[in-house]
């Protein structure tokens, strides 16, 4: 084809190319569909939304939209489900910038709330110079009498106790209208900061579902669509309260619960459940375990206090990378149901269980931090995460036919509010366990921390104090719980009331696989431990081509109650690593000696004052041209 033949088909080409195009776009008619979320089953971290909606379908084929989803969908979790005379073709997801979610109805919110505090301020000032006023009447008008003549003494008197009292009212009413102005200003300031930090806040992209199908005639459509969302989950909380030692443990489980989706659950039904879906369900396989020689031995303090126990509570605060606190952002202690968020002016603490190694810490629109745990104060500064909210768009293909009119969907491949005493009900799934609140409920998002009550035990336990003097003179009062899997509990902080007053915060260890769950109730003062070190068992003697070290320890225990006590006590022998070193026990005063970890236990029953002592003595054998360390 030459030249001129080619220009002279160009437009047919492009008048084609545009009739297809046209053709091809009006094969599809778009209708959005209004959904409402139903049923939102919150994990420990993350949830399942599921809405639902009905649309009128008509025949041929359609796009069906829905729109102001959150922008923090996981879009392989997509699930839809149809009932109607269609066949579903697809379910795509993408996030729309044009259509952002607004924030205008919380600073409307706020700014009311701002226009009311200036009327009153401005109330309270033009009342300060109405009582200046008068204040400069009563001066003009001192003079009694006229100049030539002067007041008699029952004039003056009437007229000091009428500027007296005048006087002492004005000057009253003014102290009082300036603390009003005061405590109004200081409201208003924190209001204004509110305002600047939401209006400052990125303004999100809305998430949409877009699903596209195929009717023979006009039909009604009924369409369940579920997903996972992020940033929203709940922690296990627990208050537990001790009357006396001769009376039941009552166990309250509770639940905190945030969500920061971007959208708001309005009267849904919740579900709270153990499981979480972002952990792999890839069951885990041996590889081979090779070993070679150990040259060196680097002693790590850090974590040996982390091993030991002597790192218990961590707190800080979290900062943005301009030094700005960050209020609701989750800490939460690595591989347990342990967290917490930080408060209005990013402050955090938290209670650490046995083993915590790491925190980590997340924030919308930052990246997440995951700090070793190797001091009992950390802060942290978190980044912006540009990548976080980059467009997605996801398609999955579903094409069923054989369905006889119905939809075959794209399943899965992958602050503190008081508590409200709310019913639950606990099912027990094959897998998890949820609890069900038994009435709709409304989360705002990005509203404040909501704690909701899951249920009240009355347990019978047995109490005894357990103490460890080499670590903590302290002795702490345990609570031992037979048969506590019927209680389907996670590990979670828990807040100590004993005898009616908060004695402060412990784990609640969960994960526990004894039969026994043992819960630390704080320390009691009323027990008096201590660990001294006997000096006519620290020796030191070379025998032939060894030197033999020996060390002897001497622990007290009182009971300053009026009641008999149980009282369990550990210490520990040290453990041989090599073959050149030996440990021989001394006297141990009946104590009980786990030769593998060199730990020794004493079950002492002390009467009311009454005073034990029990004795740790042992020896070390070692080369002499080497050292150990016992000390």
């Amino acid at each position: 084809m030459n030249p001129f033949e080619l220009s002279r088909m160009r437009p047919l080409i492009l008048l084609s190319v545009f009739l297809s195009f046209t053709a091809f776009s009006q094969t599809f008619t778009e209708r959005e569909l209004n959904t409402k979320i139903d049923e939102v089953t919150v994990y420990i971290s993350g949830g399942l939304v599921t809405r639902s909606g009905k649309l009128e379908i008509p025949a041929g084929q359609s796009v069906v939209k829905i729109k102001s989803l959150s922008p923090h969908i996981d879009a392989k979790s997509i699930q839809v489900k149809a009932t109607g005379d269609f066949t579903l073709l697809s379910v795509n997801h993408s996030l729309n910038y044009l259509n952002s979610l607004k924030k205008e109805l919380a600073i409307d919110s706020l700014k009311k709330d701002l226009d009311a505090i200036n009327f009153n301020i401005a109330t309270s000032e033009a009342r300060l110079q109405i009582l200046s006023e008068k204040q400069s009447l009563l001066d003009k008008n001192k003079k009694l009498g006229g100049e030539s003549s002067g007041a008699s003494l029952t004039q003056l008197k009437q007229a000091i106790d009428f500027y007296d009292r005048e006087l002492t009212a004005i000057k009253t009413e003014d102290l009082n209208t300036r603390l009003d102005i005061e405590a109004l200003q200081i409201q208003k300031d924190k209001l204004l900061q509110e305002i600047s930090k939401t209006q400052g806040l990125e303004e999100l992209p809305s998430g949409e579902i877009e699903i596209r199908l195929s009717a023979t005639t006009k039909s009604t459509g009924s369409f369940t669509v579920s997903y996972l969302v992020s940033q929203t989950g709940w922690y296990p909380k627990y208050d537990i309260r001790v009357k006396s030692v001769s009376e039941p443990l009552t166990l309250n489980y509770k639940a905190d619960i945030y969500q920061n989706t971007g959208v708001d659950w309005e009267n849904v039904t919740l579900k709270l459940s153990n499981g979480n879906p972002n952990l792999s369900g890839v069951a885990p396989e041996l590889k081979p375990w090779y070993i070679n020689f150990a040259r060196n031995t680097i002693f790590n303090r850090a974590s040996y206090e982390l091993a030991s126990g002597l790192v218990r509570q961590v707190s800080g605060t979290v900062w943005d990378e301009n030094g700005d606190p960050l209020p609701g952002a989750n800490v939460m202690v690595q591989g347990s149901t342990v967290g917490t968020q930080t408060d209005f002016d990013g402050n955090y603490s938290l209670t650490l269980p046995n083993g915590a190694t790491q925190l980590s810490i997340s924030y919308l629109g930052f990246s997440t931090a995951v700090l070793p745990i190797n001091s009992s104060t950390l802060n942290v500064h978190l980044r912006e995460d540009a990548a976080a909210l980059e467009e997605v768009v996801v398609t999955g293909y579903s094409l069923d036919r054989s369905l006889a009119g119905r939809a075959a969907g794209l399943q899965p491949t992958a602050a503190p509010k008081k508590a409200e005493t709310i019913k639950t009900t606990t099912l027990e799934n094959q897998t998890t366990v949820e609890f069900k609140v038994d009435r709709p409920y409304s989360i705002k998002s990005k509203g404040e921390k909501l704690t909701v009550d899951l249920n009240s035990y009355n347990i019978e336990t047995r109490y005894e104090y357990y103490a460890v003097p080499k670590l903590d003179t302290d002795a702490f009062l345990m609570a031992r719980i037979w048969d506590w899997d019927q209680y389907n509990l996670l590990e979670g902080e828990a807040n100590l009331y004993f005898e009616e007053a908060y004695v402060g915060r412990s784990v609640l260890d969960a994960r526990s696989l004894s039969d026994t769950l043992s819960i630390s109730l704080g320390r009691d003062k009323s027990i008096s431990i201590g660990r001294e070190k006997i000096d006519d068992f620290t020796k030191r003697r070379a025998i032939g081509s060894n030197t033999i070290e020996s060390r002897g320890y001497q622990i007290t225990a009182r009971n300053k109650k009026s009641q008999s006590v149980t009282l369990t006590l550990f210490d520990q022998l040290p453990v041989a690593a090599i073959s050149e070193i030996t440990v021989t026990p001394g006297n141990l005063s009946g104590g009980i000696l786990n030769e593998k970890t060199g730990e020794v236990r004493w079950e002492l029953e002390l009467q009311p004052q009454q005073q034990k002592e029990v004795t740790l003595s042992f020896e070390v054998k070692y080369p002499k041209y080497e050292k150990v360390v016992l000390d």
